[in-house]
């Protein structure tokens, strides 16, 4: 049974990281209203900005532009949002396992895909996995400005017109609530319509948008008319919607981190106070039958005498 003064030292380092815990949960709770207000605010441009898009590329599917195909044979491309800190409890294993889950229509290996990281947790853990991380831009998952997301949708598709990819995926979490973060694969380039009956066709808000088939037989096959030349438009819109939907996946990324941080560190600070607690009865007891056992030697001693 350990002494009352090991029991001691284990409360006293169990308190201390109670108010440890306690501090982070708060400080989680401050940046996750912030970061939910920016995800919460993001959601009806973002999802009208992928179905809109959507929709208009499907149409140029006669038009030849460097953004619509990308080069045979070249890698996929994999931006992937993680955290940069640890303690948000199954936040950044959800990520992994939807990575590599075994019913994934898509196939991510190190053979055939290129990471680009935003969020040095996962990096390094896919770096152990043998991949190859073309760039990293961990240093900006705290740094929410759109300039900075435009950047890196530019580099992203600069390395699609070089051939260095031929696929342009997006791994981020969902933020639905507080408690509930799901974690989505969402292809961005080449873009082609999606099925009604996939969960990751639901992006950033609650409404579920695909490229659904018209009512009218012909629709499917009428063009697409710029007022701008073709080139011109689309080498505008298409770094507009990469940049779009990495801003929002940022925004809902970093709620559902911080999110995931205030659970974790408000269940640990409720087991510390329980774990407290019954260290507290055990220095007590313990305590009680230290008593018991002086009071038993000097009686003893006593009678002896």
């Amino acid at each position: 049974m350990p002494s009352m003064k090991q029991i001691k030292q284990r409360k006293k380092s169990v308190d201390s990281t109670g108010k440890i815990t306690k501090a982070m949960k708060l400080v989680a709770t401050v940046k996750l209203q912030k970061t939910k207000q920016l995800a919460t605010d993001a959601v009806p441009y973002f999802d009208a900005m992928y179905e809109t898009i959507s929709d208009m590329i499907k149409k140029s599917s006669g038009i030849k532009h460097r953004y619509l195909s990308g080069k045979e044979g070249a890698k996929k491309g994999v931006i992937v949002f993680s955290s940069n800190k640890g303690l948000a409890g199954s936040y950044n294993s959800n990520i992994v396992r939807k990575l590599f889950s075994e019913d994934a229509t898509y196939d991510f290996n190190p053979g055939n895909s290129l990471i680009y990281s935003i969020g040095n947790k996962l990096r390094d853990d896919l770096k152990r996995r043998g991949f190859t991380i073309e760039r990293d831009y961990s240093e900006d998952m705290e740094d929410v400005h759109y300039e900075n997301v435009t950047i890196m949708a530019r580099e992203i598709l600069d390395d699609f017109v070089a051939g260095k990819i031929n696929e342009i995926y997006l791994v981020y979490t969902f933020f639905k609530n507080t408690i509930v973060h799901i974690p989505r694969v969402l292809k961005l380039l080449p873009l082609t319509s999606v099925d009604k009956n996939d969960e990751d066709t639901e992006l950033l808000g609650k409404k579920t948008f695909v490229v659904a088939k018209s009512s009218y037989a012909d629709d499917d096959k009428m063009p697409m008319n710029y007022e701008l030349e073709d080139d011109e438009m689309l080498n505008y819109t298409i770094p507009q919607y990469i940049s779009s939907l990495l801003f929002g996946a940022l925004t809902a990324s970093l709620a559902s981190e911080n999110g995931a941080r205030m659970t974790a560190m408000d269940n640990a600070t409720k087991n510390a106070k329980e774990l407290s607690e019954k260290l507290n009865v055990a220095y007590n007891r313990a305590r009680q039958g230290a008593i018991t056992q002086e009071i038993t030697e000097i009686v003893a001693g006593a009678n002896a005498i």
